[in-house]
């Protein structure tokens, strides 16, 4: 069984670098947010926002950045035939979500896990910025100062048109130039330009994403989208629980002394903690 499931990684390994590739600009920005509404603490991370002809993608860099890491993971278990548990290894992302945005329209694509599928939703809640007369240097480039209300939150932003991309990072767009810093008036989310790099190559998913399956996603609309979400934090691992009889719990991954079910149980502590320690989201309403 374990082996199957490595030839497979492989197999997608094959589909993903025959995919047809291009070039990108990838925009890294520094995220600095509070995970729970009730405390003063403060997290960072990196979200990249990679744009090429027809489209930009907004995610976390670590859904990117540990692609080695799950392939020479691949790798070893299937030389050895046995279980690795990758989990332990990997720094989880603090978003799961990824966000396209289809140029030139700027048709918003929301997208995320629910149990064991990819769900997303088509967001066209429009953007009406104010663009100010305030100006500021951000990163070497010439900024000027936009606000707007969106998600339940009033949001100062900086762009430029040093850049002509009138995108940024998560759902933000519509200003004339690149926003390069946006962050809430209450201090829980700030993004602030970073870096900038060329991908050559640049394929829209991940190795990562591919073999779990982000390649196809079901659109529905926000609000089943929300309330299907929501059930699933409450309990993430219903689903797979019920496809699992007590004959597979009981049964070892082969090469260990873990069980199904305590693997399992362990995948969902990792799962359930990670909602627990974040319930100050982006979007309030």
């Amino acid at each position: 069984m374990m082996k199957k499931a490595v030839q497979l990684y492989f197999l997608l390994f094959a589909i993903f670098y025959s995919h047809a590739q291009s070039n990108a600009t990838r925009f890294f920005y520094e995220l600095s947010f509070k995970p729970k509404k009730d405390s003063s603490k403060i997290q960072k991370a990196i979200g990249i926002l990679d744009i090429s002809e027809k489209e930009s993608i907004y995610k976390d860099y670590n859904l990117v950045a540990q692609d080695s890491i799950l392939i020479q993971a691949a790798e070893k278990m299937h030389k050895s035939g046995i279980f690795y548990d990758i989990g332990k290894s990997i720094k989880w992302p603090s978003f799961t979500f990824k966000i396209k945005k289809e140029y030139p329209d700027m048709k918003t694509i929301f997208v995320d896990g629910i149990s064991q599928k990819y769900f997303g939703y088509i967001d066209s809640t429009p953007q009406n910025w104010k663009i100010e007369k305030e100006t500021d240097k951000i990163l070497g480039f010439s900024a000027q100062k936009a606000t707007l209300d969106f998600g339940g939150r009033k949001w100062v932003a900086w762009f430029t048109n040093e850049i002509q991309y009138s995108d940024g990072p998560y759902k933000f767009h519509g200003l004339p130039g690149l926003i390069v810093k946006i962050e809430d008036t209450k201090g829980n989310y700030s993004w602030v330009l970073s870096g900038i790099k060329k991908i050559t190559n640049f394929s829209e998913l991940s190795f990562t994403e591919r073999i779990s399956g982000f390649n196809d996603v079901n659109i529905i609309s926000r609000d089943k989208f929300l309330k299907a979400y929501n059930s699933f934090k409450n309990d993430p691992f219903s689903e797979a629980r019920s496809k699992i009889t007590a004959e597979m719990r009981s049964s070892k991954m082969p090469g260990s002394n873990i069980t199904v079910g305590e693997l399992l149980s362990q995948q969902e502590k990792r799962v359930l903690d990670f909602f627990k320690s974040n319930d100050n989201p982006i979007e309030i309403k």
